[in-house]
């Protein structure tokens, strides 16, 4: 996994999963804690996630909330939409087209 970008725009790649939640966690956590408005997060390069994986994308979005942010998702691989779409979580989230 590798992610990359700034305070209001990160690029997940590779695969987000039990093996690096807290990596993956921490650098989310700092990126909304270090700014305003918006934190995109491109899922473009992300090759797959787990269980653990999408619990930090929700972890991410209730930070989010608590910091008056609002996280969006971008560029969402069709299967990991469907997973989104079958736990009702593209309800909760924000997805841009």
């Amino acid at each position: 996994m590798h992610i990359k970008g700034d305070h209001a725009e990160l690029v997940v790649g590779g695969r987000l999963d039990v093996r690096n939640a807290a990596d993956a966690r921490m650098a989310l956590h700092n990126a909304l804690d270090a700014g305003q408005g918006d934190l995109v997060l491109d899922l473009g390069e992300l090759d797959s996630w787990d269980a653990t994986g999408l619990g930090v994308i929700m972890g991410a979005h209730r930070r989010a909330g608590r910091c008056g942010r609002r996280l969006v998702l971008r560029e969402v691989p069709p299967q990991m939409r469907r997973v989104l779409v079958a736990t009702r979580l593209h309800r909760i989230l924000t997805i841009a087209p």
